[in-house]
């Protein structure tokens, strides 16, 4: 490099300059230059950490004082709100975060208020940020790696965020050749990496820097802090995406990038984000990928997607887009329990869950078969699976309870209710993992099966059973209102409707 054009702070009494608000690759540029020409600018912070280049090894100096450049915060987007809305149950108490720019990171940050401990590892501060140190939320103690200090390579904001970086001991800033480093990067406790994708294809493949023939930035340090938090102990990669252009009239998820650049590799893209709900890639087939990333994409593109997802032989010409890929996912239905010390999250099912109710299916014991199917049972054909994943959320609806990482967890109990459009009564059936049963997650279905019913103007509910079948019974009258009761050939029918309460029985949460 022949010359170097940079803004430094004043000089202090040893004649060290800092660089301020951007480190990032300007001190390797100091560094390597022929020429560095230093404007001096006493609006410059003066910030701490491997950020500073001395007098002796700059040759020309120019005094000019000016105002550093400012960024008004981002305007608030209701795509970004809802994204923020899914990533939150990604983030632990104790994790590091690396948050890019852009509209959908700072909603993230912004629905963070409530968390605790959080730390920094990034590439840039932002108001938001510095919000979240001030309120206590950012404390840096439980990085695991450079504890109390927030490290970043360069800042973009306000006036307010400049003074907040002047002379603050809890703040450096290092080249990118550090904060990039997938090896620094890799030694956070709970390391998120939030990143924001232009467009991904069905594989998982990413563009993120440019479009064809349209270059949005630079080489970026995204992979890198993607690869980095994903080798951390407990570290999420999250990708970000908004699910159509801004007129609506483009799809961000496409069947393939073309001659878009791919910025993610597929094997390096774990967890995708967009308004419509989040999934979990890592691991999984082509043909899962394909039914992840359609699940996610905005209703007015899924059936192209299927067709095409088909034609390239993506997923098989057997299966039908139903009405669970044409509806949207309802968040608001999920629900997190505790259960003798294991999280369990009961949430409605998605398309990607096919495999996991058959495997769930399989693991049942002979008695618990028959309860849930009347007959003994050594096969659980896909079809079968996938009529209990394939749900439109209103005539049909099923519920799943799961234990372990989002994406990968074990269902241990199935709820579903499929109305008859003629009575508008809807059957139920369950089924519990025996290591699960007797601690209340039949119960925790069947309340939330019939308020979801009861919120869709369904009359009622209906199930058959065996008349030895305490459990089943028991599950059933667990519910507020009116029980009847009718046996033929030994099966036993129960039916309530819940326009008729039984005074007798208390009101159960999630019921009203």
């Amino acid at each position: 490099m022949h010359v170097a054009l940079i803004q430094v702070s004043p000089p202090d009494d040893f004649g060290w300059m800092s660089l301020g608000v951007s480190v990032d690759i300007t001190l390797a540029a100091a560094q390597s230059a022929d020429l560095v020409i230093a404007q001096v600018n006493p609006k410059m912070p003066r910030v701490l950490g491997r950020s500073v280049v001395h007098v002796n090894d700059v040759e020309i100096i120019v005094e000019r004082e000016e105002p550093l450049i400012t960024a008004r915060a981002t305007p608030e987007s209701e795509s970004a709100n809802k994204i923020a809305g899914h990533i939150q149950r990604f983030i632990e108490d104790g994790s590091t975060l690396q948050i890019s720019l852009g509209t959908s990171p700072q909603a993230v940050l912004l629905a963070l208020s409530e968390a605790n401990d959080l730390g920094i590892h990034t590439q840039y501060i932002t108001d938001d940020i510095m919000h979240l140190v001030s309120r206590g939320v950012i404390t840096n103690r439980e990085k695991g790696f450079n504890p109390g200090k927030l490290i970043a390579s360069s800042a973009i904001g306000s006036e307010e965020l400049y003074d907040f970086l002047d002379d603050n001991p809890g703040i450096e800033f290092h080249p990118s050749d550090y904060v990039n480093d997938p090896g620094i990067i890799s030694r956070h406790n709970k390391m998120v990496s939030i990143n924001v994708a232009m467009e991904v294809d069905l594989t998982g493949q990413a563009a993120a820097d440019a479009l064809p023939i349209n270059l949005y930035t630079g080489v970026s340090g995204m992979l890198d802090f993607i690869r980095g938090a994903s080798q951390a102990e407990g570290g999420k990669a999250i990708l970000l995406l908004t699910a159509t252009s801004k007129d609506g009239k483009r799809s961000h998820i496409v069947p393939s990038l073309g001659d878009t650049a791919v910025v993610i590799p597929r094997s390096d893209v774990q967890y995708l984000v967009t308004e419509f709900g989040a999934v979990n890639l890592f691991g999984k087939s082509l043909q899962e990928r394909a039914l992840a990333m359609i699940s996610i994409a905005h209703p007015d593109f899924r059936e192209q997607l299927f067709k095409e997802a088909q034609a390239m032989g993506l997923l098989g010409t057997e299966r039908r887009l139903k009405e669970a890929m044409l509806g949207v996912y309802p968040a608001s239905m999920e629900e997190t329990v505790v259960v003798d010390g294991d999280s369990v999250m009961i949430r409605p099912a998605k398309p990607v869950d096919e495999r996991r109710i058959q495997e769930h299916f399989y693991s049942l014991g002979k008695k618990d078969v028959i309860a849930r199917f009347f007959h003994e049972k050594t096969r659980f054909v896909r079809d079968e699976a996938e009529g209990l994943s394939q749900i439109d959320y209103r005539k049909n609806l099923t519920l799943v309870a799961l234990v372990g990482e989002f994406g990968f967890g074990r269902v241990i109990g199935v709820g579903e209710y499929l109305l008859d459009e003629t009575t508008n009564i809807a059957e139920v059936a369950f089924s519990v993992s025996s290591d699960f049963q007797g601690k209340g997650i039949g119960t925790r279905l069947m309340i939330k099966l019939a308020g979801a019913a009861r919120g869709n103007g369904i009359a009622g509910l209906l199930a058959y059973t065996a008349e030895t079948n305490d459990g089943m019974i028991r599950l059933f009258n667990t519910l507020p209102y009116v029980v009847r009761t009718n046996t033929e050939n030994d099966i036993l029918e129960l039916t309530c409707r819940f326009d008729e309460i039984d005074d007798r029985k208390d009101m159960p949460d999630g019921q009203t």
